[in-house]
């Protein structure tokens, strides 16, 4: 039975996450009260973080806490939500565009 932490793979996840999301690194700190250079180091693998911590990463990217520790049984929280919170950062301008290229998109993923 494997007991050790993998912060490197952890911290793999939460960039990647991040960057799903188009997240900076500062965009991130500022939304979970944490600091980017604290950020970095999570996703270098440097540092450890608490529950607490684990818990504000987990919500904002809607992921499960396993994910993020083991990279397994990944549940998204509400799918919805994290739909909704893309479309929140949109302009009418991108939400235009947005559409635009899912109809021209949809008919060739429905072959």
């Amino acid at each position: 039975m494997e007991h050790e932490v993998d912060n490197k793979g952890i911290g793999e996840r939460i960039r990647k996450e991040r960057e799903k999301l188009a997240l900076t690194r500062e965009k991130l700190a500022e939304i979970i009260d944490l600091s980017p250079l604290y950020i970095g180091q999570l996703e270098r693998g440097e540092r450890q973080m608490s529950l607490n911590t684990l818990m504000k990463i987990s919500n904002c990217f809607h992921v499960s806490t396993d994910y993020l520790l083991k990279g397994k049984d990944a549940v998204n929280i509400n799918y919805g939500e994290q739909k909704s919170s893309l479309i929140d950062r949109c302009s009418e301008e991108e939400m235009s565009i947005i559409e635009d290229m899912i109809r021209v998109i949809l008919p060739h993923i429905k072959k």
